[in-house]
């Protein structure tokens, strides 16, 4: 993106009150893009957590900022980008004009970019180095059930597209909630080799102990503990089950990539 000394971005997440990781992705990648000094003003706000939504409308002056480019860091549309997101920020499409003269892009959220596939593959190499493609399975996990349809959706399209490419013997979209069961994957995978992706944007309490019980590489624990105690389910793979290796990844969200994705979206933005 060339430097654009009038624009900011504005990067919306969903955030937690009971999770203090799950906003560090979204703003290590803020981080990462006001770093390189492309755009006037880098800012984050969030649907749980402060920054709020709502408090954005006011993070730009109007007589620096001219544009604003608001990109959802979600994984998929739904309720949060289609409804939550444009009513706070009181967007009436993908562009606004507000009073003061600021015009507000609202962005595709870094789901829907072709990046996604790219990251997966690359996510999946760096977990488990040295295994052939052609003798591991690749699961993607999302959390599925109808309150999350769009994210389930968005799992089977980026498995069908890593599918089509042939690297891996095969290539499963899984869930926590409905068929097929990433619980299941023992009987869905016939390789020696599993290699586990969460597809979320950050790591929380799926990734650090629901899906680790659900493939049975954890027990079931009380008390949420310190982010490193969490993180070290990501630290010992592979996992050795049924003479099987079980190699498992933090979630997509928390690659450094995204930051590209999101800089790209906001790019992509329409005039």
């Amino acid at each position: 993106m060339e430097c654009k000394s009038d624009a900011a971005l504005l990067i919306v997440a969903h955030g937690s009150t009971v999770n203090p990781d799950s906003s560090a992705p979204t703003l290590a990648h803020a981080a990462e893009i006001r770093r390189r000094e492309v755009l006037a003003d880098v800012e984050c706000a969030f649907w749980k957590e402060e920054p709020s939504l709502r408090d954005a409308l006011f993070l730009f002056d109007p007589e620096s900022i001219r544009e604003v480019y608001v990109v959802p860091n979600f994984i998929s549309e739904g309720y949060f980008t289609q409804t939550v997101v444009p009513r706070e920020l009181e967007l009436n499409g993908r562009i606004t004009k507000r009073s003061n003269g600021q015009i507000w892009k609202y962005c595709e959220p870094v789901g829907n970019h072709q990046l996604m596939t790219e990251l997966l593959l690359r996510r999946a190499q760096e977990i488990a180095p040295g295994v052939p493609q052609n003798e591991a399975t690749l699961l993607i996990v999302a959390h599925g059930t109808d309150l999350n349809e769009n994210s389930a959706v968005a799992a089977k399209r980026e498995a069908e597209k890593i599918r089509s490419l042939g690297k891996f013997a095969a290539v499963l979209n899984v869930y926590m909630e409905e068929p097929p069961l990433v619980s299941d994957w023992r009987k869905l995978t016939k390789t020696s080799n599993v290699i586990v992706v969460p597809f979320f944007i950050s790591d929380g309490l799926h990734s650090y102990e629901d899906i680790p019980v659900l493939l049975g590489i954890a027990n079931r624990r009380s008390g949420a503990g310190s982010s490193a105690e969490r993180g070290e389910v990501f630290r010992h793979n592979p996992y050795k089950i049924d003479n099987r290796s079980l190699f498992y990844a933090p979630s997509i969200g928390t690659d450094p990539g995204f930051a590209d994705i999101i800089l790209e979206q906001a790019l992509n933005a329409k005039s």
